[in-house]
């Protein structure tokens, strides 16, 4: 009875992200389906990229710059949609913008006295703004989840890793439990 049981775990453990992939990506992309109200399975999706494509490709233009400084100064002067408008640029830029910030993964020291360590992103390399020059800040995204917390730590605490920051980020977000 062990070994049976034994088998299923396995099976579920080799199953289970397989299949809540495929119907996540499936779900996904009859998400996008519906919204545009089309008959024929993933052409929602490929209805987005090539929008978002030309959307970036008319974006880059000369012409059109005035236009998104424009419409991001009307954003920035409403007073709640100026909150999220900027949090979610911000977060944006972060990952994929040119001014990425998670592109600098570092281990850090804890506590003096014992050696406890956290994998974490330089996000400002500086604290002078507030007046703390010996200072980085650090984010060190929590495991399993969409959010972390934000650390100023003593520059001489901080030890850059010459590792992809998506195989720092991969670990950390899945517990430890993937390779580094």
């Amino acid at each position: 009875m062990k070994k049976l049981l034994r088998y299923f775990l396995n099976g579920f453990l080799i199953v289970a992200p397989i299949s809540l992939t495929v119907y996540i990506i499936v779900a996904i992309i009859n998400w996008l389906d519906e919204l545009f109200w089309l008959k024929y399975p993933g052409l929602g999706l490929l209805l987005i990229i090539a929008l978002v494509t030309l959307v970036g490709f008319i974006g880059s233009s000369f012409f059109v710059k005035p236009f998104l400084v424009l419409t991001e100064r009307i954003l920035s002067r409403l007073p709640l949609v100026n909150m999220i408008y900027s949090s979610l640029r911000d977060l944006f830029d972060a990952f994929v913008g040119e001014n990425q910030k998670f592109n600098q993964p570092v281990l850090v020291k804890m506590t003096q006295y014992n050696d406890t360590y956290k994998l974490g992103f330089v996000t400002q390399l500086t604290m002078e703004s507030v007046h703390l020059p010996d200072k980085v800040a650090v984010y060190f995204p929590h495991s399993y989840n969409f959010s972390g917390e934000l650390f100023l730590v003593a520059r001489e605490n901080v030890t850059y890793l010459e590792i992809p920051s998506s195989e720092v980020m991969k670990f950390v977000v899945s517990g430890g439990v993937s390779k580094l």
